[in-house]
């Protein structure tokens, strides 16, 4: 609860969101091109077609194992706890 106030109230003065999020979202994107090119052989337009395809792959991942948890249905109290 704490860490979600704080959350809130640090967003609560930022006037441009976008400019604040830029560096998180270069490092995904450079994180995608460094699996596909590790060594950085890659021409720069290849390298940013092959990083797109990692992060839609990446996601389409995420959205199915998201698709097989809905589908087991939420816990119960018998059920595992949670992992976090």
């Amino acid at each position: 609860m704490r860490a979600s106030a704080a959350a809130h109230a640090r967003w609560a003065k930022v006037s441009d969101r976008v400019a604040e999020t830029a560096p998180a979202r270069r490092a995904s994107l450079d994180r995608f091109e460094r699996q596909v090119d590790p060594d950085g052989v890659l021409a720069p337009e290849e390298r940013a077609r092959r990083a797109a395809s990692a992060r839609k792959a990446y996601f389409h991942a995420l959205a199915l194992k998201s698709a097989k948890a809905r589908r087991r249905g939420p816990r119960s109290a018998t059920n595992q706890s949670p992992t976090w």
